[in-house]
């Protein structure tokens, strides 16, 4: 692939370009992707004038790099054959199991591993075409572990930065994967390596230490929290560089009148005096849903409280319906819903709602300020920065966070109360404890939480991370 000559000092590099083709008015073009990622990082590429390697989202599509709001796109083609290989099999089978933690039991083919190398040369050949000398290349994520060796081979001259969205598994767990030694090869060529948590430092720093008897490795810790790696001759960064989000954006819209209409719509519609205790998630069957559904159960069969004075709104968006797993989930997850609203639910009254569906961004904000008690509780996550969004929308300081101790945010929002979702009666007393808190303690709470979210916004994370890269200070947090 070729940019025609154009060489840029910044380049990003993640599985999708930070656009998606949309049909308006009988033409198609292109639109900014939604997400935090994009509105963290399309800024910072489009002030250096960097470009951007990435998919398009489309399968056995070829286009050509193109500019679109400031930055220039630079589409890395996949086939059907590697969508079904690389994307479903090495991404989605193998490694987003075992990275949080096995919930499901990974599969190893060498086909699929084979399509997961070849995809990730291509995207470093386009990177490494579109990079200047001397420039930035950050790449993003598990699906592009390889990339770092693959561009530090062919482009020594490169700064590399290289980040784990998700969980880093522990090394018993990587130890599991036939190839482990190319992919810490791949992030550890990078020269800062950032993960979202310190236990997740800890355990790429115990990975690559448990590697040194089969040659390569040399370690100089920074205390528990992180620090330098000699990896064949050269001293890598490794640190924790927790994401967030855009709290003024969240922030702000919280405070639009027709998003506090909307949420006075959900206490009207659902019932007045009710507690609303809500869930958004991914149908994925890392963020433990079934789980939670099981819990709330628990706690009307218990008595903790009643269809009348609580109501539980789950949002599950769909999410990679082609694999077998997250069919059987959406399945599970419908028939709890069935279940529960059978046994509590009352005629005009029901236990639970369950909504299948992604929300546009007001109603989504809307649904935040009128829950009492936001569930978010994953088996395993890299950060999960929906609580996050509940944090930065709870404008008037009122709501409780029930939050996963295996959720990465859970060490930034310790004044959340923290549950293990494997045990379902341990998740139901903590429902209990949020819809009897005090609005005096869940006013402190929620302020502490606020204050950590928007000092620490996605922002900070981005420029702060680049900052490292380019061997300057970290930038203060606003």
């Amino acid at each position: 692939m070729s940019t025609r000559g154009q060489k840029f000092s910044l380049v990003m590099v993640a599985n999708t370009l930070p656009v998606r083709r949309i049909l308006r008015k009988g033409h198609e073009t292109w639109e900014t992707s939604p997400g935090g990622l994009v509105s963290a990082l399309a800024p910072i590429t489009r002030e250096m004038g960097g470009a951007w390697v990435g998919w398009t989202g489309e399968r056995d599509s070829q286009t050509d790099p193109f500019v679109h709001d400031g930055i220039f796109n630079i589409p890395v083609s996949i086939s059907m054959s590697e969508y079904a290989d690389f994307y479903e099999g090495a991404c989605n089978r193998t490694l987003w199991p075992l990275y949080h933690q096995a919930v499901l039991p990974p599969e190893y083919h060498r086909h699929w591993w084979r399509s997961y190398e070849q995809v990730n040369r291509r995207f470093a050949d386009a990177a490494a075409d579109a990079a200047d000398v001397g420039a930035v290349v950050w790449v993003h994520d598990y699906h592009l572990q390889l990339v770092p060796a693959m561009l530090r081979a062919v482009r020594p001259d490169l700064k590399l930065g290289f980040f784990l969205h998700t969980p880093c598994p522990s090394p018993d767990l990587l130890a599991r994967l036939p190839w482990r030694e190319e992919v810490l090869d791949g992030v550890l060529s990078a020269d800062v390596l950032g993960l979202q948590t310190r236990t997740c430092v800890g355990n790429l720093l115990e990975s690559a230490r448990r590697q040194n008897v089969l040659g390569g490795y040399g370690f100089d810790r920074r205390g528990a929290t992180g620090g330098r790696l000699s990896y064949k001759g050269r001293s890598v960064r490794i640190d924790a560089f927790p994401i967030s989000i855009e709290f003024d954006r969240f922030d702000a819209a919280a405070r639009e009148p027709d998003v506090a209409k909307r949420t006075e719509y959900f206490h009207k519609t659902l019932g007045a005096g009710r507690k609303l205790i809500l869930g958004v998630d991914r149908l994925d069957y890392t963020k433990g849903i079934d789980l939670r559904l099981k819990a709330y159960q628990e706690v009307l069969r218990s008595g903790m409280s009643t269809v009348r004075e609580s109501v539980l709104v789950q949002i599950a968006v769909p999410s990679r319906e082609r694999i077998k797993e997250y069919r059987v989930l959406r399945r599970q997850v419908e028939e709890l819903v069935g279940q529960i609203n059978g046994e509590h639910g009352e005629i005009g009254v029901a236990a639970v709602h369950y909504l299948r569906r992604n929300l546009p961004f007001r109603e989504l904000i809307a649904m935040y300020r009128a829950a009492d008690v936001m569930l978010v509780t994953p088996l395993a996550d890299g950060m999960n920065l929906v609580a996050k969004e509940y944090v930065a929308a709870r404008v008037e300081g009122t709501g409780v966070l029930v939050l996963s101790e295996f959720a990465g945010a859970a060490a930034e929002l310790s004044s959340a109360i923290l549950v293990n979702p494997y045990d379902v009666d341990g998740v139901a007393e903590g429902m209990r404890d949020a819809l009897e808190m005090t609005p005096a303690e869940a006013a402190t709470r929620m302020q502490a939480m606020r204050d950590v979210v928007r000092r620490h916004t996605v922002h900070d994370w981005a420029r702060g991370f680049l900052a490292e890269l380019k061997g300057k200070a970290i930038v203060a947090s606003r």
